[in-house]
This record gives C-alpha cells, structure tokens and sequence, in this order.
C-alpha cells in the first residue's frame, strides 16, 4: 500500500528528471549551440511554468502544495545548473582555439562571421538567443512578483502579531508621560 507522499513523489520525479547528459562540448559548433540553446528554452519555459505554479499556491497560502513543488523545484535548479556548466565549457572551448568567449552570442556572431567568409551555411542563432534573453526577463520579472507577495505575507503577519501582542493599541510615537496601558491576549506587559 503507498502512501499518499510516495505517490507525490512518484508523480514529481517522473515529472522533472529527464536522462543527465554526458557535459562533454567537443562536437560541431552548430550542433552544441543548438542543443545548449534547445535546452536553455525548455528549461526556461518549465520554470515560468513552476513559478507560475508557485504564486498561484503562495496566493492561496497552500502550504502543503508548496511543499509539493519544492523536490520539482530542486531537480530543475540541478538542471540549469548543468545547464550553466555546459555553456562555461563552450565558452572555454571557444577561448581556447581562439573565438570570442564573453558570452555565447558573441561567439555565435563571429562563428557566423567566419562562416560567411568561408562560404558556409551557420546558422543563425540570434532568434533564438533573443528569445532566451526575453524568457530571462520574463523569469526574473516572475520571481520579483513571487518575492514580492511572499514580502508582504510577511510584513502582513508581522503586523497581526504586533496587533495580538499589544492588545490593538500602538504607543505614542512622541512625548513623555504615561506609556499606555499595553496588554494583549498572548503577551501581558505585566509578565
């Protein structure tokens, strides 16, 4: 007999963990491009996914699904790390046979550049690095909105201990004389 929390984590992990590919960059330049950047948009478009998921549960305060989501959440953290890793290694790569490697839209436009000279057919890469780039906004503006919400969750309760703790009733902010008699159901000045 499982349990529901097996079951949970059954259904995440079949979810989120595809097969972890070898991170060795010494095919075609094309070709490892193109599958960096095949990745980077899958995994980009998972986590829009996952923080959409995620500030619909903060919204709710489910706290349970929340905790749900977190073991997805870590595998795909994992992931654009290996992600991240791999174009590091393009980049080393590119430095050492003498390419640009400030960044992998600047190898693309001179890999192309070289191409061009050659007569060659490259790709061209810079749609797709420009819709990474937009997917990176788009994921930063949702994290800021998530981050967001879970700030004033916690200004807000924050605010509803302060009210307990002294019965509903501030002290003056100014001026001297008799501090107010401060007593709350949870917490008792007298105490």
């Amino acid at each position: 007999m499982t349990t529901t929390s097996q079951t949970r984590q059954q259904a995440m992990h079949d979810i989120a963990e595809p097969a972890v590919p070898e991170l060795a960059v010494d095919g075609p330049w094309e070709s490892e491009l193109s599958d960096l950047l095949s990745e980077l948009s899958a995994l980009q478009d998972e986590l829009l996914r996952l923080l959409g998921r995620k500030r619909e549960l903060l919204v709710k305060s489910d706290v349970e699904g929340l905790a749900e989501i977190q073991e997805a959440e870590q595998q795909l953290i994992e992931r654009l790390q290996r992600c991240q890793q791999r174009r590091g290694l393009l980049l080393e790569r590119a430095d050492r046979e003498g390419l640009p490697a400030e960044s992998i839209q600047s190898l693309t436009t001179a890999l192309q550049a070289d191409d061009a000279v050659d007569g060659g057919t490259q790709k061209d890469f810079s749609v797709e690095i420009g819709e990474a780039e937009s997917r990176t906004r788009l994921l930063r503006h949702q994290s800021l909105t998530n981050w967001v919400l879970v700030q004033r969750t916690l200004i807000h309760l924050s605010q509803m201990l302060e009210i307990i703790a002294t019965g509903g009733r501030g002290q003056p902010t100014y001026g001297k004389g008799n501090k107010p008699n401060t007593s709350g159901s949870l917490v008792d000045q007298e105490v």
